[in-house]
């Protein structure tokens, strides 16, 4: 797909400049229909600082902010081993040069997307609906769509692009919140001096402020669309199965689980945009294709290449997607046999998983009943609601062998063969993988080392 990756720059750096362009023009207009003439070139100077803002919080931060909206929370290879295999699969069969983080947003709803403005910075999201739901030929298909937006570089871009579009909009937020506080004053009076040209320059002013933000979200869906596409095309080459990704979309949008956070600004990441899982419309605003157009697409391709893709797609829209270049290097793959395997994980082994991720903590009653304490819990014993026995809450104790001051290492003991919890002394929960072998584990809230035996 290297031909596609050249692709995705050019186009990136067209709509970055386009975007660039309507964001001063909208900068010069605010200022001109705020206060007059001369205050023109002082709105595209405001329209380069928010501009700059943005672009350091992009540089900076920008993963942590979106993922911190989506509550999404890192996992390690010991907390979801079969999903890390699954990714490390599809890493392999693309050539992905890097292993994306791996991340879970707690959420009944199924969907998945991809972010990260660098490699280092790259990670999955799965949400805990679609761990459940879906079998492995069908998260395979779901994780290779997320490795192709990654492969193709498809993520650095949108997220660039994101930070462009909100920079407009916070900018005509700015200009109408402006005029609506009386901020046209001088514009009025200049207006008048100058005649009706400068009447009709305001004017003008006035309906590019309007449609500033309308042309850039038309520039910034058009070419989210596009890359569904071929992220769809890589999916099917890596898994060698299209029916998997086919019927993961239709899993995906038949749902009616809808995301429980408010993800306006994260949707055009998704797989399936959850906005508007099951809407078939095509539209200027729309952020993904219909996704029945997508599974017909991917179930009428003869083989699992990008070829086969190609002529499946030429079939339905009467037009090519991907470059010729690529298609010619193009080997040919025949579709696989499916696994037939159910879900990696059950509804139940998710939500603990869940638990553990948001630093929940783990007390086991006698009973056969598993209590989840929230991290920052303060007391020492909570009861069993089943039993009404009081259970001790696992804690760390001073070692024998050292006094309880805040630097020395401090002991637990294990209780279990499985996942374990105990919580610092600091308040902390820390979670023991059934594979943890150290004798010593370090409190990622105090610094503290505890030791473990």
């Amino acid at each position: 797909m290297w031909e596609q990756i050249r692709a995705n720059r050019r186009r990136a750096a067209i709509l970055v400049t386009a975007m660039a362009v309507i964001l001063v023009l909208l900068g010069f207009a605010g200022g001109y229909a705020i206060a007059g003439p001369d205050a023109a070139i002082f709105g595209v100077g405001v329209a380069l600082v928010i501009w700059g803002v943005q672009m350091v919080a992009y540089a900076t931060s920008a993963e942590s902010m979106l993922l911190h909206g989506a509550f999404a929370k890192e996992l390690q290879r010991d907390d979801a081993p079969q999903l890390f295999n699954v990714i490390e699969e599809m890493k392999l069969a693309s050539g992905l040069p890097f292993m994306p983080r791996v991340l879970l947003i707690d959420d009944p709803g199924p969907n998945a997307f991809a972010i990260g403005s660098k490699p280092a910075n790259s990670a999955i999201a799965v949400t805990t609906g679609l761990l459940y739901r879906l079998n492995r030929d069908q998260l395979q298909g779901v994780i290779g769509h997320e490795i192709g937006h990654l492969k193709n570089r498809d993520v650095q871009f949108m997220t660039l692009a994101a930070v462009m579009l909100g920079s407009i909009v916070i900018l005509s937020q700015i200009i109408w919140r402006t005029m609506r506080f009386g901020g046209r004053g001088r514009s009025r009076s200049s207006s008048r001096g100058g005649g009706q040209a400068q009447l009709i320059l305001l004017v003008v002013a006035l309906v590019f402020a309007i449609l500033a933000p309308i042309m850039a979200q038309i520039l910034y869906f058009a070419c989210s669309r596009k890359r569904e596409y071929l992220a769809d095309a890589s999916s099917a080459q890596f898994t060698r199965y299209p029916e998997g990704l086919a019927s993961a979309l239709q899993v995906i949008s038949q749902a009616n689980v809808p995301l429980s956070f408010d993800c306006k600004a994260t949707a055009p990441m998704f797989i399936v945009n959850p906005l508007a899982a099951q809407s078939d419309t095509v539209s200027l605003f729309a952020t993904h294709p219909p996704t029945s157009e997508r599974i017909r697409i991917l179930l009428s391709m003869s083989g699992a290449s990008l070829n086969d893709y190609e002529a499946a797609f030429r079939k339905a829209k009467g037009s090519g997607c991907i470059g010729e270049d690529t298609l010619r290097d193009a080997a040919p793959l025949t579709v696989r046999q499916p696994s037939d395997e159910g879900p990696i994980q059950t509804r139940r082994d998710t939500r603990v998983q869940a638990y553990r991720a948001h630093g929940y903590l783990s007390v086991h009653c006698n009973c056969g009943l598993e209590i989840q304490v929230p991290e920052g819990y303060e007391r020492d014993t909570i009861r069993c609601i089943r039993c009404g026995s009081v259970l001790p809450v696992p804690t760390v104790e001073p070692a024998p062998e050292m006094p309880a001051t805040p630097g020395p290492p401090h002991l637990y003991t294990r209780t279990r063969q499985g996942w374990e919890s105990f919580r610092c002394a600091c308040g902390r929960t820390i979670q023991l993988s059934p594979g943890f072998q150290a004798p010593f584990i370090r409190c990622n809230g105090c610094g503290r080392q505890i030791k473990v035996q």
